[in-house]
């Protein structure tokens, strides 16, 4: 009984708290600035670093702002799915631990885990930014298969976009181990496209790259768009409650794809295997 009790004062508590952090939200934004200080369009201070992991084939640690990820690549010889007997074979896991957030339990993933390997696979999958052709070694019988292991040290909010940008940035330092695997001659990870996600959250009708944490909690709407190096759009995940008119979701992409581009020059343009 006492439990109950003290976790139902616990949730009105943080509802009080999240009321009153979205007036504060909100009336910065009316005044043009956000909770960092940052402008609407800007993304926080970001930190990129390959080959951090010296048992996986590709690995990169990526902190954006306080948000902190790391993404492991492994290779292994698999069986191909049926439908694709000469194609290589991607699956896409994320980790939720504890010490990054207090909101983060141990187990199975979440929800919201699973959502958000989800989307950084479908990126990477729809753009055709791994040529899966070339990850055939006897059509129908053997493909390397490519493991993706995002996981969340710290968050501060967005850990979509940083899962993304790990990705790519280990995808590029990949190396696959045919020679260990007596399949021929190691080669690099044959990368054809640079797919990057931005996310955008709408605040009482403004829209902001990159949303922290607290704005993360208090936004009507969010919603994930990655482009790739053409300026088409690989794969799109909104959430929220609220909506977004036509005009706000063409400027969403615009300043999506316009960020992306930025990103793709600024931290990845000098990153190879």
């Amino acid at each position: 009984m006492k439990r109950r009790l003290l976790r139902e004062v616990i949730s009105v508590s943080n509802e009080v708290v999240s009321v009153l952090k979205r007036d504060y939200i909100y009336n910065l934004m009316l005044k043009g600035k956000r909770i960092d200080g940052r402008s609407f369009d800007q993304v926080r201070d970001i930190d990129v670093q390959t080959n951090v992991i010296d048992k996986a084939e590709g690995s990169a640690w990526v902190r954006l702002g306080d948000t902190e990820v790391l993404v492991g690549i492994k290779l292994q010889v698999g069986t191909p799915f049926p439908d694709s007997p000469g194609e290589g074979v991607i699956i896409t896991s994320m980790e939720l631990n504890p010490i990054a957030s207090p909101d983060f339990e141990a187990g199975p993933p979440r929800e919201n885990a699973i959502e958000m390997a989800r989307v950084t696979d479908r990126g990477i999958r729809e753009s055709g930014a791994i040529d899966l052709s070339k990850l055939c070694i006897t059509e129908g019988e053997e493909v390397w298969m490519i493991f993706i292991d995002v996981h969340v040290l710290n968050n501060s909010g967005n850990i979509q976009d940083a899962s993304s940008l790990g990705t790519i940035a280990a995808l590029l330092t990949t190396t696959i181990p045919a020679e260990r695997a007596g399949k021929g001659d190691d080669m690099a990870m044959p990368v054809t496209d640079i797919p990057l996600s931005v996310t955008v959250v709408d605040i009482g009708g403004s829209l902001m790259v990159d949303p922290g944490l607290d704005e993360e909690t208090v936004c009507d709407t969010k919603i994930t768009i990655v482009s790739n190096q053409d300026g088409s759009i690989s794969g799109m995940q909104k959430s929220g409650d609220g909506a977004l008119t036509e005009e706000q979701l063409l400027k969403a992409v615009e300043m999506s794809c316009a960020k992306a581009t930025e990103l793709r020059e600024a931290y990845l343009a000098d990153i190879s295997n």
